[in-house]
């Protein structure tokens, strides 16, 4: 009998092994290992997104008004009437039953949404560097890589890939970053992929209560960073691209700075350790028992989330509700408040007011044509890739180094990350982000510019 007990325990526990393994693998294939496609490298789920907009790219632009239509009609049917077929089912009540404040943010975006694929109204809200940017740049990106992130993520959050990596890495990021283990896989699909795919990660996870309030709004404002990818592309803008490994190793420096400072002085440090209001769970143990190895408890939770999942119908619904959710909860708000942020970037000297303080600053580092920088330190909080197409025209080499490094490492800006942040569950507001913006180009600026010192 006892025999028959420990065949069937060994049995259990090598399909739990398989249950954990395979997915995780494909995950990390998709999500994180870097392979070069037509001259560039990137990751699977990135390709994937890419033919997508190749074939349909031309209609995504319409779908996503279609989309953002429907997130608006059923969000003020809901708002107003509470229909039972809505409030009594968790998962259309949280996508539609938000409060007045998004509602209007989403009917904004709707608003703006329309009138650039029609060209109504006022120029300034659809011209090619403010709505057209968002609807047929941005969006038509975050379709196809909310549509397959979004479709994929469980291979990484259901099979016990977080479980393993948490408690081998928990010694390294409790200490360094004060944060869980489980965190260093955000960070690298961010790193590898792109920021969003780490803010969604990000989301996620607080959402399901792996993450305190806290925690969530450190690794969602700190270690969403910028791809690999599009860091280079930063670079060549500026006519820079040999330079990329001086470069990308002070992106990392100074980031690592950042990570290491910002998550200890407020505003992060002053959120609270308390989970979210609609977790069902505390799930976010990592305390290594005595007796075990971080390896031996890693795989051992692992092993044990893995044999929870047994039928193939939960993970595609999760997924479909990934992806529902993202489209419907965050692209609007993405095109309300990044079209807003780019109007007063292209359409009025705020920026240009806002950086006139670092005139000096630059000056005292001895950063050449110091008033020219001056606004690209700052109008990155619109767009990071302003500072760049502003900065191209600028003679002096170590400038144009210095205004690409900066556009990266400072990480919050409003058409993407930083929209995304607003409208995802994740414990920040708007007045956060811009604290967090100036206290990254702070600790940043002295670095970089350091670094180009000693480079040129």
């Amino acid at each position: 009998m006892e025999l028959q007990k420990q065949q069937s325990y060994n049995q259990m526990r090598q399909k739990s092994f398989s249950k954990f393994i395979v997915p995780s693998l494909i995950g990390i294939f998709l999500f994180m290992i870097p392979i070069s496609y037509k001259g560039e490298i990137t990751i699977p789920v990135a390709i994937l997104a890419g033919i997508l907009q190749d074939v349909i790219g031309e209609f995504i632009p319409q779908i996503m008004t279609a989309i953002i239509a429907i997130t608006v009609v059923g969000s003020l049917i809901t708002y107003f009437a509470k229909p039972k077929v809505i409030v009594s089912k968790p998962f259309l009540n949280t996508l539609f039953n938000v409060n007045i404040a998004w509602q209007l943010i989403r009917v904004l975006g709707l608003v703006f949404a329309v009138m650039t694929l029609f060209k109504l109204g006022p120029e300034a809200v659809w011209s090619e560097n403010t709505g057209q940017l968002l609807l047929y740049d941005l969006i038509p990106v975050l379709f196809s890589v909310f549509l397959f992130a979004g479709l994929f993520l469980p291979l990484l959050f259901n099979f016990g890939l977080l479980e393993f990596c948490g408690a081998l890495l928990v010694k390294i990021m409790r200490p360094v970053f004060k944060l869980p283990g489980r965190s260093s896989i955000d960070c690298l699909a961010s790193w590898l992929g792109d920021g969003t795919i780490g803010v969604l990660l990000t989301n996620k996870q607080y959402e399901e209560g792996y993450y305190t309030k806290r925690e969530a709004a450190v690794i969602g404002t700190t270690f969403s960073v910028v791809s690999i990818t599009f860091a280079i592309v930063v670079l060549a803008q500026v006519d820079l691209a040999h330079m990329i490994v001086p470069y990308y190793l002070t992106v990392v420096l100074a980031g690592l700075a950042c990570a290491i400072i910002i998550p200890r002085i407020p505003p992060l440090s002053r959120k609270a350790d308390t989970y979210y209001e609609g977790a069902k769970e505390n799930v976010a143990d990592e305390v290594i028992p005595r007796g075990e190895t971080p390896l031996s408890f890693g795989l051992k939770k692992a092993l044990d989330r893995a044999h929870q999942n047994r039928k193939a119908a939960p993970l595609v619904k999760e997924g479909i509700q990934n992806v529902l959710d993202m489209w419907m909860g965050v692209v609007p708000i993405v095109m309300a408040i990044g079209t807003s942020a780019l109007i007063v970037a292209e359409f009025t000297p705020f920026f240009s007011y806002l950086g006139a303080p670092f005139v000096p600053i630059l000056e005292l580092l001895q950063v050449p044509q110091a008033s020219e920088a001056a606004q690209t330190i700052v109008i990155g909080f619109a767009d990071m890739f302003l500072p760049s197409i502003i900065g191209a025209g600028i003679e002096s080499e170590l400038t144009r180094f210095v205004i690409a490094a900066m556009s990266v490492v400072q990480l919050i800006y409003m058409s993407e990350v930083g929209g995304l942040l607003l409208a995802s569950k994740v414990p920040v507001n708007f007045k956060d982000l811009v604290i967090i913006f100036f206290l990254r180009t702070f600790i940043s600026l002295p670095i970089v510019v350091g670094m180009a010192h000693l480079m040129f």
